[in-house]
């Protein structure tokens, strides 16, 4: 979404994310913004060609099987990672084609120098 802005507040035009971009950006880092499921994802990443079993995590994590359910299902919620049944057991591997979304939205956050005025200096808030 592109807004046009009067010329006296120093930015020419102002693009926006788009609505539903911003919340699926949104959903994405509030899964990952907890210590466990970025230790999750970690794990189920470093897997690229399997799938991991959840079984032993529980263990590893210091944590109770519920307590992993929530944190994984959070993290296919915001398809970070897929989940696979085999049996009884559940499988996870890590969406690379979100993650490489998420990636370039991020990069595009960062490389995307802002709109300047002919003649104002730019100014950049930390």
């Amino acid at each position: 979404m592109t807004i046009e802005i009067p010329p006296q507040c120093g930015v020419v035009q102002l693009v926006m994310l788009d609505h539903g971009e911003a919340v699926s950006l949104a959903t994405m880092l509030k899964a990952m913004a907890d210590p466990v499921r970025l230790c999750l994802l970690h794990y189920i990443a470093e897997q690229p060609e399997t799938t991991v079993c959840a079984c032993h995590l529980p263990a590893a994590l210091g944590i109770s099987q519920p307590t992993l359910s929530h944190h994984l299902k959070k993290l296919t919620d915001a398809h970070l990672i897929t989940r696979t049944q085999h049996g009884r057991w559940a499988r996870y591997h890590v969406n690379r084609s979100t993650l490489d979304s998420l990636g370039a939205t991020l990069d595009g956050l960062v490389a995307s120098p802002p709109a300047e005025v002919a003649g104002s200096k730019r100014r950049t808030a930390r």
